[in-house]
């Protein structure tokens, strides 16, 4: 018998935390960037592009780096919309509790084309964008942006 008691205690579970992730709502003009995602969750649903923030990585550089990888699209962050959840509803083996923080942003420069893990991306008139969107959540974070896109007007 040894006197080391962790050797007969099982491991713990590893700690199971909700994911920060952002969104950019981005206008160029009366236009919205949308991307068809290429996997799951949603895939080949219409959204904002967005992702998972790294360690050590700022909100706003997050959604700027999301919103290049996804699109090549390099923007301006120009205000927060909102911040939202999306909790596991227990239906689903490997559901997330997502803590996503949604902002609004300007183009800047950059060719439109889908990458990472977006399959198409294109700039889409405000009410299309709005038809395409497939998460209530998503269209009010569009609808919400419209007060800073229009400020910057």
């Amino acid at each position: 018998m040894t006197n080391d008691d962790t050797a007969s205690k099982p491991s713990p579970l590893p700690a199971i935390r909700p994911i920060v992730a952002v969104g950019g709502v981005v206008f160029r003009g009366e236009e919205v960037l949308l991307v068809q995602r290429g996997r799951p969750p949603l895939q080949g649903q219409w959204s904002i592009p967005g992702g998972k923030v790294d360690f050590g990585e700022s909100l706003e550089a997050a959604v700027q780096r999301e919103v290049l990888e996804e699109t090549g699209c390099i923007v301006d962050v120009i205000g927060l919309i909102d911040v939202v959840e999306a909790l596991p509803d227990g239906a689903g083996e490997g559901e997330r509790h997502y803590v996503m923080v949604d902002y609004a942003c300007r183009y800047r420069s950059g060719d439109v084309k889908a990458a990472d893990d977006a399959q198409d991306a294109a700039f889409l008139p405000l009410a299309e964008a709005l038809d395409r969107v497939a998460w209530d959540e998503t269209r009010r974070a569009v609808q919400g942006a419209l007060k800073f896109a229009r400020q910057e007007e």
